[in-house]
This record gives structure tokens, sequence and C-alpha cells, in this order.
């Protein structure tokens, strides 16, 4: 459905750009003040998450017309679980008590946060560019 392919690019984009950006920055203009905060609130990137997450499962059961079921779309929706996977990971591990048990995924994606949401945005981008590309 083109409605799948609409979203499945806006969340990676989103999604990508907000693993890609640094929480440190945003201190300019009062407007670009009050973009950092809403893009950096909690509760939008939980709700983000969520979507990047639902969407990418979407994307690997509706495939644009005419592509191979699963295989067609499989960058996109790998990038949207991925994306989406980090922003709930991120989400509760703010909000647990307990740290101990998730020290090697969280290293992981700390080292590599840039590089996933490079990834994901470059993803959205083939996405938008090559729609009929097999894996695009």
């Amino acid at each position: 459905m083109i409605q799948f392919y609409f979203l499945s690019i806006l969340l990676n984009a989103l999604g990508g750009f907000l693993l890609f950006s640094n929480s440190e920055e945003g201190k300019g203009s009062a407007i670009e003040a009050e973009i950092h905060f809403s893009l950096q609130n909690e509760t939008f990137r939980l709700i983000l998450g969520v979507l990047c997450a639902l969407m990418g499962l979407l994307k690997l059961l509706s495939p644009i017309e005419g592509d191979i079921p699963v295989i067609g779309d499989l960058v996109p929706a790998a990038a949207g679980l991925v994306s989406g996977f980090i922003l709930l990971f991120d989400y509760y591990h703010g909000r647990s008590f307990f740290e101990e048990g998730d020290g090697r995924m969280r290293e992981l994606i700390t080292v590599n946060r840039r590089w996933i949401g490079f990834a994901v945005m470059a993803a959205a981008v083939l996405h938008f560019v090559f729609p009929r590309v097999l894996l695009l």
C-alpha cells in the first residue's frame, strides 16, 4: 500500500534523525530550542519508537504493489524495526531500576547510535528515490 510506503519513509527519516542528532544540540534561537525540546521529549520518543517498530513489521507484510513479499522492502522494514527497538530500549532503560543486565547492549547502542541513525536515514532516502528496487 502506498500509505505504508509514505509512513515508512517519514518514520524512518524521523527516527534516524533522532538517533543521529546529539542531545547537547539545540542551544540556538528560541525556535530551535523548542524543536529540540519537542524531539527529546520522552513521550514523543516512546510513541515514535512504537510507530517505527510497528511500521517496520507492517512493511514486511505489505510491500509496494508488484514487489516480492518480505524481500521487496527488506531494508526499510529492518531500518524501522531497528530504530523502533533502539528508541524503545532508550525509553525503558531510562525508566528501569536495574542496570546490570543490559551492559553490552547499551554499550553497542551508545557507541554506534549516530551510525545507526545515519543508516536509517539513508534507508529512508533510498526507499524514497528508488521505490521499486528489490530490497529497497
